[in-house]
């Protein structure tokens, strides 16, 4: 069977991201569980770089491999990804994520907070509503970053429902109707459109919660990419397409980031003194190109490793679950228990990544031994799951 490797480096990548990202979350000016002394807004320029781009590059990826799973073994399917999905979020909800709301009620609650973290942690699996603030109160129990589970599982079973609902001739014809569509410049032009049109009409009125069930913006950007992946799986135009154009979206993405960069931080714009309503909406557009073109750029030169495996790879592609699983709680935690030390922000940033790095693949190498912790990290008893082709070349070239 061929895989697709260059897939799972890109996933390990927005991954490992992902952890310097909420690193970083802890040194800007936006609202998190835990906040550094010397918080600004210096970083936020170099926070933006990822933030239109990573967590859909998630999704259009999760929908590519979604593909690849109903192709290889459809039957059970949406059994096996409840139970990899499910049931890490609510161990993660249960055991991982309640330190990030202790802490958080620690240091943000008026008038501070004494108790213990078990008689918090009693509070938190009771559905206390008692931690509030001016801006309202904490909802507990709660999933935190672990939002990326449920949304993915909802979003599995709409491709679910598809695979069940239409015919086999039909969904194969919506495959190549796709394949068209994202041909050459339509690889570009037809996800922005979707895109720029989702934050358009969306943004300004559904703030973005990860709550699931009102979170709609979100839900017309990340579950437009996760069908554009699973729609587009098969269609070598697609992936070709993005190979040839990925100069030319570097170029987009950069020239777009650099407009939202120049906006908010240099050219005196923010949120008590906005810009124009017309330079909102060509803003809006700006973020939905830099979204998509970034993500192109890096599928179109990640393509030609496509063929590129390794042990590293392989221990990176399982290791990477139960990474983004631990690792949030890691940082918050770490980042209040060194705030005493005053240390220098960048000391203290580089020792959050790389202890966050080292305990998270610590604790993996725990886990993957453990037939109990497996399955509460979603790994499966053999870890044989990777982003790969179907081996019939029938099936993989039907998108065309």
């Amino acid at each position: 069977m061929h895989r697709r490797h260059d897939l799972d480096w890109l996933r390990v990548s927005a991954f490992g991201l992902l952890v310097i990202y909420h690193v970083g979350m802890y040194y800007v000016s936006w609202d998190w569980h835990v906040k550094s002394p010397a918080a600004s807004i210096a970083p936020e320029p170099l926070m933006l770089l990822t933030s239109p781009w990573r967590m859909s590059l998630l999704f259009l990826i999760s929908g590519v491999a979604t593909a690849f799973m109903f192709a290889r073994q459809p039957a059970g399917l949406l059994r096996r990804r409840s139970w990899q999905l499910l049931l890490p979020l609510l161990f993660g909800m249960a055991v991982i994520v309640p330190p990030q709301a202790y802490y958080q009620v620690v240091e943000q609650l008026p008038g501070g907070y004494s108790e213990s973290y078990w008689a918090f942690y009693g509070k938190y699996l009771s559905g206390y509503q008692g931690f509030c603030d001016s801006d309202g109160c904490l909802r507990v129990p709660t999933w935190n970053h672990l939002w990326f589970l449920p949304y993915l599982w909802s979003y599995t079973v709409l491709a679910w429902l598809l695979w069940r609902l239409l015919p086999s001739s039909a969904l194969q014809r919506l495959r190549q109707w796709t394949g068209l569509a994202l041909n050459g410049w339509g690889a570009l032009i037809v996800p922005v459109a979707v895109l720029a049109i989702a934050r358009l009409l969306l943004v300004n009125r559904f703030e973005q919660t990860h709550a699931l069930t009102d979170d709609w913006y979100n839900h017309a950007q990340y579950g437009s990419v996760f069908l554009i992946g699973y729609l587009a799986a098969f269609s070598s135009r697609f992936w070709e397409s993005l190979q040839r154009l990925r100069w030319l979206s570097l170029t987009f993405a950069g020239v777009c980031y650099a407009a939202l960069i120049h906006t908010w931080y240099f050219a005196g714009y923010n949120d008590a003194q906005p810009p124009p309503l017309a330079l909102r909406l060509a803003l809006r557009v700006a973020w939905a190109v830099d979204q998509w073109c970034a993500i192109a750029a890096l599928l179109g030169f990640a393509y030609r490793w496509r063929e590129a495996d390794g042990p590293i790879l392989r221990y990176l592609t399982l290791a990477v679950f139960p990474l983004y699983i631990l690792h949030q709680t890691v940082i918050v935690v770490l980042a209040h228990k060194l705030k005493p030390l005053q240390l220098s922000p960048g000391i203290e940033a580089a020792i959050l990544i790389a202890v966050t790095f080292a305990l998270c693949l610590g604790a993996y190498e725990l886990i993957r031994r453990s037939g109990l912790l497996r399955p509460l990290f979603g790994l499966r008893d053999q870890p044989t799951e990777r982003i790969s082709r179907t081996p019939a070349k029938a099936v993989s070239e039907r998108g065309n």
